[in-house]
């Protein structure tokens, strides 16, 4: 056995919301980016001509149930 004592009193540091939000705001709008080019990078709201991101994206597309061809 161990003798071993913890001291109480020692938690977690609660995170401030002013530090929290502006990267939950940079992650909602990667998430944002990503649902687009998942989900619309195709067609009249193609970004990027061609068909390049639609075929990188598109077992990924299914997955989610965007629906493509």
């Amino acid at each position: 056995m161990s003798d071993t004592t913890f001291a109480p009193g020692y938690g977690p540091v609660p995170i401030p919301v002013r530090e929290l939000l502006p990267w939950a705001i940079f992650g909602g709008l990667l998430l944002m980016l990503a649902i687009y080019f998942v989900g619309a990078e195709e067609g009249a709201t193609s970004l990027i001509r061609g068909m390049y991101v639609h075929e990188f994206v598109h077992d990924g597309r299914h997955l989610l149930g965007f629906p493509c061809h």
